[in-house]
């Protein structure tokens, strides 16, 4: 796997591993985060390359900070 692919995929795992802590379904996480809830579900399939505005509004969103998120992400690769 590239390395592009293994970043998204990782920062995708680690959004939907706080999603899912926080109870959250992908719609819920997307009305909140005030984005299409297929967008959701594309990045945490590490199938978009998400801006760093909607990394922090997704975090936000399930209730982390951004940090933590990457910090999670990391762990991965």
């Amino acid at each position: 796997m590239k390395r592009k692919a293994r970043v998204l995929m990782a920062f995708g795992e680690a959004l939907r591993k706080f999603r899912l802590d926080a109870g959250l379904s992908q719609e819920e996480l997307a009305a909140r985060a005030d984005l299409h809830r297929t967008y959701v579900g594309d990045v945490e399939r590490g199938e978009r390359n998400v801006s760093l505005v909607n990394m922090v509004k997704l975090s936000e969103a399930s209730g982390v900070k951004l940090s933590r998120v990457l910090k999670e992400a990391e762990k991965e690769l």
